[in-house]
């Protein structure tokens, strides 16, 4: 009995594993239209479509966000080659729900509020829309709202995100040489991949959960190589994504190292604008001036 259950526990553990390119093409695409695509949405689709005191067409992509990325990161989870720990998947995703969900409110407002001139590359009470409101509590109302959506919002949906990828992350390996590399359809879905991460990384703030997780990637993949294992095509896919991502956001910085008055927005020792806070800065004006020309 000892022998079978053995067994069947290793063949659990190194079941051969398919590059998932159905999960990750909807898992990418759904990412850049719902996620990247709603404030474009909400700025370009006519405000006599979606009134300032109704939900806007991006809070709509939004919604849907919420729903399907969690579904796709279950998929994933079910796809895995071995058995993970369900409970700790379960109680992730039920945070990330919530989380994205006090973002969906936050986020909503803060993007109409462009509308009225708010400008993203300015701290809340520096904006001229927002520091002479009277009385002065309402500037703290704007402020509880900017805190719900970039910080608690944020770390609410995104490190449960992370979480979840990373425990399915530990899943891809394999001892199996021949399953250690990517097919043509991982390498195409690579770059959109990247620069989603990259976006998300930059837009959302959280280099440092990144790299972290990022870091526990590379840990993982030294010691499970140790034991002779490699990265299936799911792992390289996600691995190499990641990599990618860290060129790009280095990229970023570089050339957006000598901006003043982003510098001035994030002060602190990591730099990483958000590309809403370029945009906003640099191109809005543009934008606007080629409209009314």
């Amino acid at each position: 009995m000892t022998s079978v259950h053995g067994s069947a526990k290793n063949e659990d553990t190194f079941k051969t594993s398919q590059f998932h390119f159905d999960l990750w093409f909807y898992f990418t695409l759904q990412n850049w239209v719902l996620d990247f695509g709603r404030p474009i949405a909400m700025i370009i689709l006519p405000l006599e479509w979606f009134p300032l005191n109704k939900p806007s067409a991006g809070d709509y992509f939004h919604m849907a966000y919420n729903v399907i990325t969690p579904f796709l990161l279950l998929k994933l989870i079910e796809r895995s080659p071995k058995t993970l720990p369900r409970s700790v998947v379960y109680v992730s995703i039920i945070i990330f729900v919530m989380g994205a969900s006090i973002h969906l409110v936050g986020d909503s407002v803060n993007h109409r509020l462009i509308f009225s001139g708010y400008q993203h590359h300015l701290s809340v009470r520096e904006n001229p829309i927002i520091k002479n409101l009277k009385p002065e509590t309402l500037i703290d109302s704007f402020e509880l709202l900017y805190y719900y959506d970039e910080y608690l919002g944020h770390s609410m949906w995104y490190i449960p995100f992370f979480l979840i990828l990373f425990i399915y992350f530990t899943g891809c390996f394999t001892p199996i040489k021949e399953e250690s590399r990517m097919p043509l359809a991982a390498l195409l879905l690579m770059g959109p991949s990247s620069l989603y991460y990259w976006y998300l990384v930059t837009e959302g703030q959280i280099f440092i959960l990144y790299i972290f997780t990022f870091f526990a990637m590379m840990a993982l993949v030294m010691h499970q190589k140790r034991k002779g294992l490699v990265l299936d095509s799911n792992g390289l896919f996600l691995f190499y994504s990641f990599i990618i991502t860290l060129v790009l956001i280095g990229a970023w910085v570089v050339w957006l190292w000598n901006d003043k008055i982003l510098r001035k927005k994030y002060p602190g020792v990591i730099y990483i604008p958000e590309p809403w806070a370029f945009y906003t800065l640099h191109l809005s004006n543009l934008h606007s001036a080629k409209e009314g020309f």
